[in-house]
């Protein structure tokens, strides 16, 4: 960095403007900070200006220099107390760590640190308590009852309709309570309609694309880690084809101009044509998040490229049809409520037919799946086909994936939208975890750690988010 330090020192001596073209985040600010004191080092009395920008483009560009600003001071103060706090708290703990505990575990070389972060350990400290938690799970027996009914008279050629009924009360772990009401249905022998309900009803479109949403979303549907997504994005936000990817923001500016974005859309083979509806008539403004960070936009495509291939390609596909879905409308369908009755239970069944798929038809990450059920009256009466007493046994919660763990840290606020795959890849780079498939699974060592600092009895957990939710 010593050279980068002596450049800026060299050129700032001839300058009478300082302009600082970061990235508009916190941490950019801060970077700022330290340019400016070190410009400031050299010629104490040089003007200062901060440029506010969020795309990699001509527009944006030239905008941010005409609309020039002061640098926000408290936030670059906040982010250097910030790293202060964590740079003391890890070097103390990495060492208290390393030395004391390092020959302890074969498979910690000597050379090795056993490193400790304030947002690393409640990453690895949410792993180790689903896995505990599956590890500790003891099962139990419960009872059901089921209903199944045929649909009646069909015409030639027409496939029957089943509709499967859900019992209201889901299921009791006392098999004779359960078998006293299974008989009582039994005896009833017949199920009566006692409500049936019909609305229309809406799948709502996505809302804008945010870096948290990137990561949780993209390992999910591009089988990607977060760390290699951001990567990815980082290379594509370079060579102009997105926006700057780490952002918190959820909504568009009102004077936002979707149009020539979309339009540049229309040329790609396979989602262009989605684009170009939306062009000729069906765009809708997208809806507005809780969520602006007040210096980006949500990620969207700026530039369109042919010729990407392979993640690239799978990663800007995403963000594309995502934000053709966030400008389309919102999915329809007629959703039916059937309520039936037999002796003093109920049960419950819904059908779902697709009206309108809208937003779905290009943003394939989303599901939406319809399910017919024949037409039900008030007050009608039916024998059903199948009444049944099953019994099941409760399952354990799955172990977390790499989706899950990301919407963990948004929720407990560990990391920011820039950082939370980096402290991901921390624990699997320190072999504190390790990915099994799609789930995470603590090593002995990540176990270890969580257990040892638990067993001491401090009065705040350093494994549980709350201590770095506070900072």
């Amino acid at each position: 960095m010593l050279p980068i330090a002596n450049n800026i020192k060299a050129e700032v001596r001839s300058a009478d403007v300082l302009f600082i073209w970061t990235d508009c985040d916190r941490e950019g600010e801060a970077i700022g900070g330290d340019v400016k004191d070190l410009c400031q080092s050299v010629k104490p009395n040089i003007q200062i200006w901060r440029a506010q920008f969020s795309a990699m483009q001509p527009a944006a560009i030239h905008h941010a220099a005409r609309n020039h600003v002061e640098l926000d001071m408290k936030q670059v103060y906040a982010v250097n107390t910030r790293q202060e706090l964590d740079l003391r708290i890890g070097a103390a703990f990495t060492r208290l760590q390393t030395k004391n505990l390092r020959n302890f575990f074969e498979q910690v070389g000597k050379k090795k640190l056993l490193s400790y972060g304030s947002c690393q350990f409640p990453t690895l400290g949410f792993v180790v308590d689903r896995y505990q938690q599956v590890q500790n799970f003891i099962p139990q027996e419960f009872w059901k009852i089921t209903m199944t009914y045929s649909q009646p008279n069909i015409q030639p050629g027409e496939e029957r309709l089943v509709t499967e009924f859900t019992w209201r009360r889901e299921h009791l772990f006392d098999q004779w309570a359960c078998f006293i009401l299974y008989e009582k249905c039994v005896e009833k022998k017949v199920a009566v309609v006692s409500k049936v309900k019909s609305k229309q009803t809406s799948k709502w479109k996505p809302l804008p694309l945010t870096t948290v949403e990137l990561q949780k979303v993209g390992c999910r549907a591009l089988h990607m880690s977060g760390a290699r997504i951001m990567q990815v994005a980082e290379e594509l936000y370079t060579a102009g084809l997105i926006s700057y990817p780490r952002t918190e923001t959820d909504q568009f500016d009102a004077n936002f101009d979707f149009m020539s974005l979309i339009n540049q859309q229309t040329r790609d083979p396979r989602w262009g044509r989605y684009a170009a509806i939306l062009r000729d008539g069906e765009f809708e403004k997208p809806r507005n998040g809780k969520n602006n960070d007040k210096a980006h936009p949500p990620i969207h495509p700026t530039a369109y490229d042919g010729t990407l291939s392979g993640e690239k390609l799978k990663v800007y596909e995403f963000i594309a049809r995502r934000f053709l879905g966030s400008c389309w409308k919102n999915a329809i369908g007629f959703e039916t409520s059937v309520e039936v009755k037999m002796d003093d239970e109920y049960f419950d069944a819904k059908g779902l037919v697709i009206l309108e798929r809208n937003y779905l038809e290009v943003y394939i990450y989303d599901k939406w799946t319809g399910n017919v059920i024949p037409e039900f009256q008030e007050g009608h009466e039916f024998i059903p086909d199948a009444l049944e007493m099953k019994s099941g046994m409760t399952s354990p919660p799955k172990l977390l994936t790499e989706t899950d763990l990301i919407g963990l840290m948004e929720k407990n606020e560990i990391g920011t939208d820039a950082t939370i795959a980096e402290h991901i890849q921390k624990i699997l780079d320190r072999e504190y975890v390790y990915k099994d498939g799609q789930y995470f699974k603590p090593l002995t060592l990540g176990i270890a750690l969580v257990l040892g600092y638990n067993e001491i009895g401090l009065e705040t957990s350093l494994n549980k988010p709350y201590l770095r939710r506070e900072v």
